[in-house]
This record gives structure tokens, C-alpha cells and sequence, in this order.
């Protein structure tokens, strides 16, 4: 069994990999999981101004998907020690257009909500951390019960638009009933939401990639070579001569033409040469 590691420089004789090891304090990732949702038939609450425009539509059009927001809560799952609930609540802004009988398309907006849980192992931990910075939040002691589980982190891209369509509302609903979103959400939108379910309902298909990780705070010791010092030197220009800061700035030849992603293997120039010998 090989020695314990200590932190300190490593015996240059020896310095083979790496020539130090160092303590240091960083989220330790004790569980993850990878996710492909398809989430099918997903209601959409659009702006009241885009409710009007459904209401008269006749067909509908996809145009994007952006994830505005993902909401986190864990909890520690009963008789089974280490392992943690995380809900996921993923806020999503839809585009679309809406088509009716004249053919005129009109942008629509809305918000759609998707919620799904997973169970990852997320270690124990009774330590109560404090720090210089943390101090108390508003007056209020911190809650230590809350702040002893592992931290949740989701790590996520706009999903792809896989499908939209109108179906009929039940017709019962009250007019300008809206919806009651978090604030920092609602802002996200031109015109409040509605919850309406008066004649016709936005449904959205989509497909989300997501990763889903367990942390908690650890000391860990790693390998180092050597301290990094950036070999860029700092370049400026004067802003009263933009000609010259657009002088420094390379064509974007992939912008005009498809880049070339296929590379020829090592010393295949060489072996072609010798062939034309």
C-alpha cells in the first residue's frame, strides 16, 4: 500500500507527475446523474395580449424554447441514510406564432413549468460551517439544519422545441385570471400571464438535457506542477482610433464558409510525399 501523501513539495527525485501536493477547500461532487427528458403536451400560460391572439388562431408555429430559471430544494429521503430528493423546477419562456383564418402570424409568448425529482447519494454531514463573510442574513441566525444537507447543483441548456399545438379550453374560466408567478419571473414577460382556460390552451412539446450533482464543501489534496503565469501579454487600444482596435480583430472566415472538423492523422503529409517519390 503506497504512503500517505502530505502536503508539501515532492522529493525532486521522485518528481515524475506532478512536483506538489496541495490542500485545498472546494465543493466535492459526491453524486451525479445525466438526464434526457421528452416532456410531452407541456401547458404554456402566455401573456394576456398573446391569449387574445390564441383565442383567434387557427394553427400554431414553434420559434424557440429559453430556460429562464431552474429552482432547487433537497431533502433527505426517510430510511435511507446518505440519500437525498432533489426537485427541479425548470421555468421556460415559449416563442411561437399563431396563424389565423386571413393567414396574418402574430408572435406569442408564455410561460411553461416542468417539475421532476431524482435521488442522489449525498453523504452526511453535522459540521456547522461559518465564516468571515457569512455572518447573520438580515438579523436572522442561519438555519443550520437547512444548511447541513449537500447543495444541489443543476447544470442545463435551452430545451429543443419538439412539438406545439391548440386544443379547446373548457370554456368555464374567468376572463383576466393571471397567473401567480415569482416576480423576478413574471419581469421576463412584455404583458402579465394568464391563466385563462377560456377557449383554446397553448401545449409545447419540448427536449431538455440536464445534469444533476450533489456537493458539499471538502478539503482535498491535489497534485501541482507549478504556479500559472499568464504568457498573453494585456492588449488595449485607444478608444478615439476604432480603426485600429478593428485592425487587431482576425477575419471570421468560419462565418462565411463551413469549418473543416476533419484533421488529417500524424505524418500523413509526410507518408503522402514519400509516395509521390
Amino acid at each position: 500500500m503506497p504512503s500517505k501523501v502530505s502536503p508539501g513539495p515532492i522529493d525532486r527525485d521522485n518528481c515524475t507527475s506532478f512536483c506538489e501536493a496541495v490542500p485545498i477547500h472546494t465543493n466535492k461532487i459526491f453524486d451525479s446523474c445525466k438526464d434526457k427528458d421528452c416532456i410531452e403536451d407541456l401547458r404554456v400560460y402566455p401573456t394576456v395580449t398573446s391569449q387574445a391572439a390564441i383565442d383567434n388562431a387557427m394553427s400554431i408555429r414553434a420559434r424557440n424554447a429559453e430556460l429562464l430559471y431552474i429552482n432547487l430544494d433537497v431533502e433527505e429521503v426517510a430510511f435511507h441514510r446518505g440519500y437525498y430528493s432533489v426537485d427541479v423546477r425548470f421555468f421556460y419562456k415559449i416563442t411561437g406564432e399563431a396563424y389565423s383564418l386571413i393567414n396574418n402570424s402574430t408572435e406569442i409568448t408564455g410561460l411553461a413549468v416542468f417539475d421532476k425529482r431524482v435521488i442522489l447519494f449525498g453523504s452526511e454531514g453535522k459540521a456547522k460551517i461559518f465564516t468571515s463573510v457569512s455572518g447573520a442574513c438580515g438579523g436572522e441566525i442561519v438555519n443550520f439544519e437547512k444548511a447541513r444537507l449537500p447543495k444541489a447543483v443543476v447544470e442545463a441548456v435551452d430545451p429543443v422545441v419538439l412539438n406545439m399545438r391548440l386544443v379547446d379550453g373548457c370554456g368555464c374560466c374567468q376572463d383576466n385570471d393571471v397567473l401567480d408567478v415569482p416576480e423576478f419571473i413574471a419581469n421576463s414577460f412584455s404583458a402579465p400571464l394568464s391563466g385563462d382556460l377560456c377557449n383554446k390552451i397553448w401545449l409545447v412539446s419540448l427536449g431538455q438535457f440536464s445534469i444533476v450533482k450533489l456537493e458539499r464543501p471538502s478539503q482535498l489534496l491535489i497534485p501541482t506542477y507549478d504556479y500559472y503565469i499568464p504568457d498573453k501579454e494585456c492588449e488595449g487600444g485607444s478608444e478615439d482610433d476604432p480603426c485600429s482596435m478593428f485592425s487587431k480583430i482576425h477575419f471570421p472566415v468560419d462565418e462565411f464558409f463551413p469549418p473543416n472538423t476533419v484533421h488529417s492523422p500524424e505524418g500523413y503529409r509526410e507518408a503522402i510525399a514519400n509516395l509521390s517519390r
